[in-house]
C-alpha cells in the first residue's frame, strides 16, 4: 500500500466491498419475498423458507465479510508497522463521531428488521404449511389426513408442541434429526408410530378436551350396504356410553372412568405398535390394585412381560385423532351414505372396495385404473347403466378416485393397514386389546367384554322397517348368510376392512 493510503478506510478492500453489495443485494430479495408472501392469499411453502430462513442467513454471513475484510485489512497494515496494535478512538473527531453515528444507525436497523424476520421465522415454523408442506413426500399422507379431520382447524403446534419452552426446544431438537433424515432420505415409509417423544395429552388434548365434564351418551348412525346386486342398505343407531365425572361429586362413569380423578390403568404392551397387551394393572382411589393378565399368554400377576409399561392416557384410545386413513369399506359406506356413491348402481359396493385395495404405483396410476377397472365392469355386466345412469355412474368413480387419493399414498406405503386405530373394534382390535374377555385376575374377575357396558343398539335393520328400543337391542348381523358365527370371533377378524 502506498504510504499515502495509511490513513484510508479499513473497509476499503475487495472483501469488505463484496460484502456490502452482496448485503444489498439479499436485503432487496428478502424485502421482495416478504411482500410477496405478505400479498400472496395463498401460503407457499418455499416461499416462506426462503424468506425467513435461506436468504436471511446468506444475509448475515455477507454482512459478517465487511469487518471480517476490515480486519484483515488492518492486520495486514499492521504486519507493515502502518498502525498501531489497538485502533485509537476519538469521539472528538468529526470522523470518528461519522463513523459511529453510521454504525449505530446501521446496527438499529438491522436489530429491527432482524427481530421482525426472527417474528416471522418463528412464526413460519409454527405454521401448518412448514409443518405438512415442506417435507412434501413425506407428510404429505398426514397433511392430507389432517385437513379431513375434526381437528382441520387445529394448528399442528397446538397439538405436537404446546405451550412452554421446555417442549418447543425439545420439538426443535427433534426435528433437526427430521430435517436430516429427509435430507439424507433415512425415513422409514411408513412413518412409524406411536409417536415415543410426544407430549403427555394431559398437557395439550385436555386444554380443549376435559374428561371431567363429559357426562351421559354420544348417538351415534351407521348406515352399512352389503355387497349384493341391489347393495341392501342396513341402518344402526347407538348410544355410546362415554361418561366421565367429577370425582370430588362421586360421579365416574362411562368409557372415561379408565382415567378420571384417582382412577388410574397401567399395561405393558409386547409391541410397537400396542396392539398386544398381556397385562393391566388397576389402581382404585383407595390405593387397591389389580392385575389382569391375559390368560392365553402363560404370563403371572407378579411378574409382567418384557416391554413397555404406559399409564393409559387419551392416545391410547384416540391414537388418530387427526390422522385417519379410512378403510375401503368403511369409506364406500360413507359415500354411499352421504350420496358421494349411488346405492341403486348394481355391485358398487363390492366393486368399488375391490378397486381400492389393488395395487397402484401413484395416486396418477390409482386414478386411471380405477376409472378403466369400474367401467369395464359395467360395460361388460351392466351396459345400460352407461347409457340411463352414466352421470350417477361418473360421480360414483370420481367419488371412488377420491377416496383412493385421501387414503393411500404408495410412496411412503401408507393406508389403513399402517395405523391401527384404536376407536372402536370392528376393523382393528382396539377396545378388544384388554376387553376380550381372557384378562382375568388371580381370583377370577375379568375385563369384561360385553357389548352393553360400552354401547346400546337402540334402533337397527333396514330402513324403513327398523326394529327400536330405548333400553337396548341385541346386536343383529347385517348380512343373513353369517348367521350366529360372529358370536364365535372378534369383528375384526373378518371386518379387515378390504372385504365389503
Amino acid at each position: 500500500m502506498d504510504p499515502k493510503d495509511k490513513s484510508s478506510s479499513y473497509f476499503r478492500n475487495w472483501i469488505s466491498i463484496a460484502g456490502k453489495v452482496l448485503s444489498l443485494i439479499f436485503f432487496v430479495i428478502i424485502a421482495c419475498l416478504f411482500l410477496l408472501d405478505f400479498f400472496f392469499q395463498k401460503k407457499n411453502p418455499y416461499l416462506g423458507i426462503l424468506a425467513y430462513l435461506v436468504v436471511p442467513g446468506f444475509l448475515i454471513l455477507s454482512l459478517l465479510l465487511i469487518p471480517a475484510g476490515a480486519l484483515i485489512e488492518r492486520w495486514q497494515r499492521r504486519k507493515r508497522g502502518y498502525v498501531p496494535r489497538f485502533p485509537i478512538i476519538d469521539f472528538n473527531n468529526p470522523l470518528h463521531q461519522k463513523w459511529a453515528y453510521t454504525t449505530w444507525a446501521v446496527v438499529t436497523v438491522f436489530l429491527l428488521f432482524s427481530a421482525i424476520g426472527a417474528y416471522q421465522a418463528f412464526n413460519f415454523t409454527e405454521s401448518n404449511t412448514f409443518c405438512g408442506r415442506i417435507c412434501h413426500q413425506v407428510m404429505e399422507p398426514e397433511y392430507t389426513a389432517y385437513h379431513q379431520s375434526a381437528h382441520a382447524r387445529v394448528n399442528c403446534t397446538q397439538c405436537h408442541v404446546g405451550s412452554g419452552a421446555e417442549w418447543y426446544v425439545r420439538s426443535k431438537i427433534t426435528g433437526a434429526y427430521q430435517v436430516y433424515s429427509v435430507l439424507a432420505k433415512a425415513y422409514p415409509r411408513p412413518i412409524e408410530t406411536p409417536i415415543r417423544s410426544l407430549r403427555p395429552a394431559q398437557e395439550t388434548c385436555e386444554q380443549c378436551h376435559w374428561p371431567q365434564k363429559f357426562f351421559g351418551s354420544v348417538e351415534q348412525n351407521h348406515e352399512y350396504f352389503l355387497p349384493d346386486e341391489s347393495n341392501t342398505a342396513w341402518k344402526t343407531r347407538m348410544l355410546v356410553f362415554v361418561g366421565g365425572g367429577m370425582s370430588s361429586q362421586g360421579i365416574k362413569e362411562g368409557i372415561h372412568s379408565h382415567m378420571i380423578g384417582d382412577n388410574k390403568v397401567y399395561y405393558v404392551t409386547t409391541d410397537k405398535k400396542r396392539q398386544e397387551i398381556p397385562w393391566v394393572k388397576k389402581v382404585g382411589a383407595d390405593g387397591k390394585e389389580e392385575i389382569f393378565v391375559d390368560t392365553d399368554s402363560g404370563l403371572t400377576s407378579e411378574n409382567p412381560p418384557k416391554g413397555e409399561m404406559r399409564k393409559m392416557d387419551c392416545m391410547d384410545c384416540h391414537n388418530r385423532p387427526s390422522h385417519v386413513y379410512r378403510a375401503p369399506s368403511a369409506a364406500v359406506n360413507e359415500a354411499m351414505t352421504r350420496g358421494g356413491i349411488d346405492p341403486s348402481l348394481p355391485f358398487i359396493k363390492r366393486q368399488a372396495v375391490k378397486v381400492l385395495v389393488g395395487k397402484y404405483e401413484s395416486h396418477e396410476d390409482g386414478a386411471k385404473k380405477i376409472r378403466e377397472a369400474l367401467e369395464r365392469f359395467y360395460k361388460q355386466k351392466y351396459p345400460q347403466i352407461l347409457v340411463s345412469k352414466e352421470s350417477k355412474l361418473e360421480k360414483a368413480i370420481q367419488t371412488v378416485i377420491d377416496i383412493y387419493k385421501a387414503n393411500f399414498f404408495p410412496a411412503m406405503n401408507v393406508s389403513w393397514k399402517a395405523y391401527p386405530n384404536n376407536i372402536g373394534h370392528v376393523i382393528s382390535p382396539g377396545c378388544f386389546r384388554c376387553h376380550d374377555g381372557r384378562h382375568q385376575t388371580q381370583e377370577g374377575k375379568t375385563i369384561s367384554n360385553a357389548c352393553k357396558i360400552c354401547h346400546a343398539i337402540i334402533a337397527q335393520g333396514p330402513p324403513g322397517s327398523m326394529e327400536s328400543n330405548v333400553e337396548g337391542l341385541d346386536f343383529k348381523h347385517p348380512d343373513p348368510d353369517v348367521g350366529e358365527a360372529w358370536k364365535e370371533m372378534n369383528c375384526y377378524e373378518c371386518h379387515t376392512g378390504d372385504i365389503a
